[in-house]
């Protein structure tokens, strides 16, 4: 099992689906993980799960986990966070980026309107996916970059979509994607001389509850829990020699291939190419 008992690690957007299964799987390697998002205990949601109720599953798995309430989209409270980390931590050695809007309303008044094509879709759709994810990323990292630069060292992955490199039914969507894999690439170079590490990662089929939820429409053979994704950043951070990685986009199966772990059921996850994503 991967260690990462001394690793100070924030996972945006953490109380259900892929952060989630990613601060699940930091905390199984023994990581201090702050666990943020909308969805608290403390706040109304009609959404399963909280920010408590991952970080106290982070915690059951022997990790440390710390829920900070914190809307990506305000400023002033992203710098709270940070704020916080530096002063309860002293240090940040990884950023997991996977907050995201944007998927809301994929029906609207009863009409599937997700694959419309660009000339249809609806300006906040833009507004959601550019500014509670592709701008909650950048701000994010332009606050963790101090603190790892300070160090000489850390990991900023990005959690981002093959949609980035082929079409996938929503124009609007695969721009934001090719904009955090841009992100990834171009960051890597500033932080290169700093030891600092930037990655785009794609996960395959998630078991998220959404996807769940439409089990009986799709195959899921090669599909993968939340929590893999998790154990592909676990074991990414652990590298010694991550920073031959800097800039690259990898995906969790190829991680999982390469550094030889496997799902949460004991499950090989093949790795897919973009002909079948």
């Amino acid at each position: 099992m991967t260690s990462l008992t001394n690793t100070v690690a924030l996972v945006t957007g953490a109380s259900r689906g892929v952060g989630r299964g990613i601060a699940l799987g930091l905390g199984e390697a023994g990581a201090t993980v702050y666990v943020t998002g909308r969805t608290s205990s403390q706040h109304s949601s009609s959404y399963p799960g909280s920010i408590e109720a991952t970080a106290d599953e982070v915690t059951s798995l022997g990790g440390k986990g710390v829920a900070v309430y914190c809307d990506h989209r305000n400023d002033t409270e992203v710098e709270a966070l940070f704020a916080r980390i530096a002063a309860e931590q002293g240090r940040l050695d990884l950023l997991v980026n996977n907050i995201w809007g944007g998927y809301e309303q994929m029906s609207e008044n009863g009409e599937w309107t997700w694959e419309r094509p660009f000339w249809e879709q609806p300006a906040w759709r833009w507004e959601a996916m550019f500014h509670a994810g592709v701008r909650a990323h950048f701000i994010a990292s332009r606050l963790a970059a101090p603190l790892m630069i300070k160090q000489r060292s850390g990991l900023i992955v990005t959690i981002s979509f093959w949609a980035a490199q082929k079409h996938m039914g929503n124009l609007i969507y695969g721009m934001a994607k090719a904009a955090s894999d841009k992100f990834a690439r171009d960051s890597a170079e500033e932080l290169r001389p700093y030891n600092v590490a930037s990655v785009a990662l794609y996960p395959g089929l998630v078991r998220t509850e959404a996807v769940m939820a439409n089990a009986q429409w799709l195959d899921l053979s090669n599909s993968e829990s939340p929590q893999f994704v998790g154990r592909a950043v676990a074991a990414l951070a652990h590298d010694p020699t991550k920073m031959r990685r800097s800039g690259q986009i990898l995906s969790t199966a190829q991680l999982g291939q390469e550094y030889g772990f496997v799902d949460i059921d004991g499950k090989t996850i093949r790795p897919i190419t973009l002909d079948e994503a």
